[in-house]
């Protein structure tokens, strides 16, 4: 009889508790849906008030709901410098994003490929990239400022440009660096082999291998263009990008025409980021 109940103890003991197991199941698909609803209602809220009818005698956003209305949508480009802010935002973010990926891209090959005497200085490399990701967005915006300032460089596109490749390099290399980690140097050598030159090797074996990475750090690359403010604040000049001007606006009142904007560039980011998905599924 006691070894009985002994034994029911021990298996008692070792056995699981279900309740742990089943509060577990429930918290954290709780926990996280919480968070993807945080991160989702200013979005929201966005794209539902471009819809909003406004009854006052200023065109100016107004978050109590006076009725659905297309208006916004047609007027888009009623607002005196909205338009040209918006699409220097979009000359400027895929400019930045093609230079940023493609120096970030040889970047991220270098520091894989080439360690101790053939890539001196790799490791001040890799800490400057971190240091770049990591430094406040105030404190790069001032330098940039001081060193145009310095050079008498004048502030406008082409400094706005150097700004955000700046920033952006260092994504774009960690992103592409961390699809290298993987990569098989066997299949290049095979071409190599087989009679291809770098150049064919890279285009015909590396990169589509690679493409992901790419694309999800020319992504990156294209969303901290489009999204930043502080640097673009300091090196801009008298070319306002889209997040300058909102910012002037908003001291003022935000007319719904920006919720038209900012409901286009999230469309056009949940695009992007849903081809990328697809590609990289399909090059899995």
């Amino acid at each position: 009889m006691s070894t009985d109940v002994v034994s029911e103890a021990v298996i008692a003991a070792v056995r699981p508790s279900r309740r742990p197991r089943h509060l577990g199941r429930f918290a954290l698909p709780t926990y996280s849906w919480l968070v993807i609803a945080y991160l989702v209602f200013p979005i929201a809220v966005m794209i539902v008030y471009s819809f909003n009818r406004v009854t006052s005698g200023l065109q100016l956003v107004s978050f109590a709901w006076n009725g659905f209305t297309f208006q916004w949508y047609r007027q888009w480009s009623n607002i005196p410098g909205l338009t040209s802010a918006f699409w220097l935002s979009i000359r400027l973010a895929l400019v930045s994003t093609v230079i940023a990926t493609v120096l970030g891209t040889m970047l991220a090959i270098a520091l894989v490929r080439y360690r101790g005497k053939k890539f001196r200085g790799r490791t001040g490399f890799e800490q400057i990239l971190f240091l770049n990701i990591a430094a406040p967005e105030i404190v790069m915006g001032a330098s940039l400022l001081g060193l145009f300032v310095t050079f008498n460089v004048a502030r406008g596109f082409v400094t706005l440009v150097l700004a955000h490749v700046m920033f952006s390099i260092a994504y774009v290399t960690v992103t592409v660096r961390a699809r290298l980690s993987g990569f098989d140097v066997a299949l290049e050598e095979a071409a190599y082999d087989l009679g291809a030159n770098p150049w064919a090797t890279f285009r015909l074996v590396t990169l589509p291998l690679i493409l992901p990475g790419v694309l999800a750090g020319a992504l990156m690359a294209f969303a901290l263009s489009i999204d930043d403010f502080v640097t673009s604040n300091f090196v801009s000049g008298t070319n306002v990008p889209f997040p300058v001007w909102v910012y002037g606006a908003s001291r003022v009142g935000t007319p719904p025409q920006v919720f038209v904007f900012g409901t286009v560039i999230f469309t056009i980011g949940i695009a992007c980021a849903l081809s990328s998905l697809v590609v990289a599924k399909k090059k899995a």
